[in-house]
């Protein structure tokens, strides 16, 4: 037999030229547009051209999905014209003619329409969906408003029990779909399901069934008179619809050239994702406005799978939903045309295609059937950027308000947490049981001081109870261990240093250590010997003064295992730090500062902390050599943040971490950068480093989960956040890295 004609999406790009992150649709995304715009009141004909001028527009764009509002084609402000013959036929023409230009587009197109049932007694509000010159569905409003300004039962059926009922569109019945969900079977994870205006606002609305059904792609077409405090009302329901059924919520109201005869209209659009708000369009415009944005099916997939009560509420409510299906499948990038069914018997026989239909589920591609008989790379659109906000730091918000409230949680929660510890054991009272911390003068330990001075307030007890050790080794600058001797004093705690270098070269020697014979070999033994050495030290001195070692290790070492185990760092009796990345303990000491929490001196100080670079101070060195620095040693935890973060709470694999870095990371002038986070500091990193220090992360974070299996308590901080093993994260300690990093080698480009 021969090929079916394939039709080419937009800006392809043959396969030999493509950039592997030149496509959002290659790594889990689709493009989709909500869209007002000016309606012609009563003249289908009309709007059906401007619907068309704006969809050659979303076309070139490469958009997906495209979401027009409630009766877009005739406008919703009819009255009883809506129930006039001559504007039923012109709104069935209008759908033609869409219906056939569609051939040419590229979006799935959502539009509102009026249309008459079979026998000609109903009119049903409806939502059609087409594609490439095929119906993929008919949407009746279920729940129709007849209160308040509502009026609409007069004019139209309900469609909540239309299943199987008829509409006829240019002499064609075509059954309504009111449980139909469309599959688009070679953009993964994108379901599409219809609802319209009302719909959202009663207690269980279809899209919740739709969504236990599997739909992720819940958008609506709405009419939507707009009064005081609606446009906030649309909202809080679209985001609590998207956050309670994982999914993405694509809204678009009626605007510009409905009657204002009693009623005013907005033309609000937007797109929420999982309860995020992707975009939003102004209100009350003048022209066709939208929201365009992409959408990551691969986060809803991820969210729902994790999330089990989700299935489990789809067992609860299995009989309702019964109803519900998931045909028809559309194909998003072709092939459009000739004999598919003939295509897919062809396709079964090709190697790799059995039960897996035309397409296959394959990274960076759907598959289109070779005339030869092999399968083939169908080209994804060159599509530019990703259009979604896409934080370099995930784990600091951008915006000043959010990234403040986010510190006061976060600190209120350390310092509540070590409150309880201490409350347990007899810290509620002077006298009681005491901090005791080891402080270097580094991020962690100051911040992990600073929690420690507001929980002895909180317990009415005074800080001096607080026991502050700094223990200088070989490679101990002046500068850190003044700022150790400083803080502690300022805040009140009481302070001394013990000098570990004596008791350190003592074991160095004592193990046949070629530094214990004078020799300049500064090894990871020498390293640890004194991390662990000033940890034995502080263990001893919590049983010598009854009082508890607070741990002061963060998120990010954990994810990375830098931490020496055992009697180190890697343990405490308990630990404030350890649900916190070290991009975010930065942040929470400039909110510490700024909101005044302590006196200035202390602020100076915390000042100088945050100004000074991250090291471990562990390996001596000469004059005019650069000090040891931990970002050179294990990379920058700006790109390791951005992954752990991904892992964590995400789920991603290593190729889409990887294209997520590229867009958030390529380019230092392009994004927003968290408030207080210095210009002189700004930087981009390349593929190559990008891939590079992925590679180093997923190696570190496989080989260390041994140090994570035995962590002490601490308190948890972040969403989907902790690596605690008795919490988020549970692994064994023995997995194996190889599927992890064949992806990186396979599907991260270097360069």
């Amino acid at each position: 037999m021969s090929a079916a004609p394939v039709t080419e999406v937009p800006d392809a790009e043959p396969d030999e030229a493509r950039d592997p992150h030149a496509s959002i649709y290659d790594h889990g995304f689709v493009r989709v547009a909500a869209v007002t715009l000016p309606v012609a009141l009563a003249d289908p004909a009309t709007n059906a051209e401007r619907h068309l001028e704006v969809l050659r527009d979303l076309h070139e764009q490469q958009v997906g999905v495209a979401v027009f509002p409630e009766l877009s084609l005739t406008g919703y402000s009819l009255d009883d014209l809506v129930l006039q013959e001559p504007l039923l036929d012109a709104a069935e023409q209008a759908v033609l003619t869409l219906l056939e230009a569609s051939r040419e587009l590229f979006p799935i197109i959502v539009v509102g329409v009026p249309l008459r049932a079979r026998d000609r007694s109903r009119i049903f509000n409806c939502a059609v969906t087409i594609h490439r010159g095929e119906v993929l569905g008919i949407s009746p409003k279920q729940n129709l408003p007849t209160y308040r300004e509502f009026y609409e039962r007069r004019w139209f059926a309900p469609g909540d029990d239309a299943e199987g009922e008829t509409v006829r569109l240019g002499g064609t019945e075509h059954a309504l779909t009111p449980h139909g969900i469309i599959t688009v079977e070679d953009v993964p994870g994108l379901r599409l399901y219809v609802e319209i205006c009302e719909d959202m606002w009663v207690p269980v609305p279809p899209s919740a069934q739709a969504a236990l059904a599997g739909a992720t792609l819940l958008v609506n077409l709405s009419g939507s008179p707009i009064t005081i405090g609606r446009a906030e009302d649309r909202k809080l329901l679209a985001r609590s619809a998207s956050a309670r059924c994982q999914a993405a919520y694509v809204y678009a109201a009626a605007g510009e050239g409905e009657s204002t005869t009693d009623l005013a209209w907005d033309g609000q659009t937007f797109v929420y994702e999982c309860g995020d708000l992707l975009g939003e369009s102004e209100r009350f415009p003048q022209g066709v406005r939208h929201t365009i944005v992409d959408v990551d099916l691969d986060r809803i997939v991820a969210e729902r799978r994790r999330q089990n009560t989700f299935d489990d509420n789809r067992r609860t409510h299995a009989e309702a939903i019964e109803t519900f299906t998931t045909w028809p499948e559309v194909r998003l990038f072709g092939p459009f045309e000739g004999d598919l069914e003939e295509a897919d018997d062809d396709a079964d026989e090709v190697e790799g295609g059995e039960g897996r239909g035309w397409f296959a589920y394959a990274p960076l591609s759907g598959g289109v059937f070779d005339p030869d008989g092999a399968w083939a790379q169908a080209p994804r659109p060159a599509t530019g950027p990703l259009r979604r906000h896409q934080d370099r730091f995930p784990f600091v918000p951008d915006d000043p308000a959010r990234l403040a409230q986010d510190c006061y949680e976060a600190y209120n929660i350390q310092v509540a947490g070590l409150v309880r510890r201490l409350s347990a054991i007899g810290g509620d009272r002077p006298g009681g049981a005491r901090p005791v911390i080891g402080v270097s003068g580094g991020l962690d330990s100051t911040h992990a001081l600073i929690v420690c001075a507001q929980a002895m307030d909180r317990l009415g007890r005074d800080r001096s109870e607080i026991l502050a050790y700094t223990m200088p080794g070989f490679a101990t600058t002046e500068h850190t261990r003044s700022n150790a001797e400083l803080l502690s004093t300022a805040i009140g705690a009481t302070f001394e240093t013990i000098d570990i270098r004596p008791a350190s070269t003592q074991m160095l020697t004592d193990m046949g250590h070629p530094f214990g014979a004078g020799e300049e070999v500064y090894d990871v033994t020498f390293e640890n010997v004194q991390a662990g050495m000033r940890y034995d030290y502080l263990f001893r001195l919590a049983n010598h003064h009854g009082g508890i070692v607070v741990g002061t290790g963060d998120l990010s070492e954990l994810a990375l295992g830098w931490c020496t185990y055992g009697v180190g760092d890697h343990m405490s009796h308990y630990g404030v730090n350890a649900g916190v990345p070290k991009t975010l303990i930065q942040h929470l000491i400039r909110w510490v500062i700024a909101e005044g929490l302590f006196d200035s001196s202390t602020a100076d100080v915390l000042q100088a902390v945050l100004d000074t670079e991250i090291s471990p101070e562990l390996i001596p060195t000469k004059a005019g050599e650069k000090a040891q620095s931990t970002e050179d040693s294990i990379g920058p935890y700006a790109l390791h943040d951005f992954t752990l973060y991904h892992v964590l709470r995400r789920g991603y694999g290593p190729g889409k971490i990887a294209y997520l870095a590229h867009q958030a990371w390529g380019d230092q002038e392009t994004g927003e950068w968290p408030a207080g986070y210095k210009a002189e500091d700004h930087r981009a990193y390349t593929r190559e480093e990008i891939k590079h220090w992925l590679t180093v992360f997923t190696r570190r974070f496989f080989s260390n989960q041994f140090k994570r299996s035995a962590l002490p308590n601490a308190p948890k901080v972040l969403a989907g956040g902790s690596l605690s093993p008795r919490g988020d994260w549970r692994m064994p300690s023995d997995a194996a890295s190889k599927a992890w990093l064949a992806e990186i080698e396979r599907d991260v480009p270097g360069e």
